[in-house]
């Protein structure tokens, strides 16, 4: 359902919280390493994310990726949006470009139901979240 891109959008979100109390910024090649992804792929994701105001950059030798006080209260939809759009949690499940209630696909009602449950989770879930179980060791980003 979601892109390689923006699942690995919300892994780097979720990296870039977890230093949020010790103001450490991070940069591309970090970032990469951490998530075992491409710096091509960071980069651009990451330039998405800062012109969405999802995540911030600071240039220089003290700059690189961070995310705020503001931002790392947004819901996770936010990523989803920057990266994907919220156009993920319309499409039919086979990828059927007329798939609908009055012609579905033969999946439709249970795909929308659990894509409508996985929306309803990103709305609520903020990215503070999903960041406190990481940094306590409870949950991980890679595996």
């Amino acid at each position: 359902m979601l892109s390689y891109t923006c699942k690995t959008a919300v892994k780097a979100v979720i990296y870039l919280a977890s230093k949020f109390e010790t103001g450490e910024k991070s940069g591309i090649v970090e970032i990469a390493k951490y998530l075992r992804a491409s710096e091509h792929t960071i980069g651009k994701m990451l330039q998405t994310l800062v012109k969405e105001n999802v995540i911030r950059s600071l240039k220089g030798p003290s700059g690189g990726f961070y995310i705020d006080k503001i931002q790392l209260r947004q819901p996770i939809i936010r990523i989803v949006e920057a990266i994907d759009g919220n156009q993920v949690f319309k499409e039919c499940g086979l990828g059927l470009s007329r798939c609908s209630s009055t012609h579905p696909c033969p999946i439709h009602d249970e795909y929308q139901a659990g894509r409508d449950l996985i929306e309803k989770l990103f709305k609520n879930r903020k990215i503070i979240d999903l960041c406190e179980p990481v940094n306590s060791g409870l949950t991980y980003l890679f595996g």
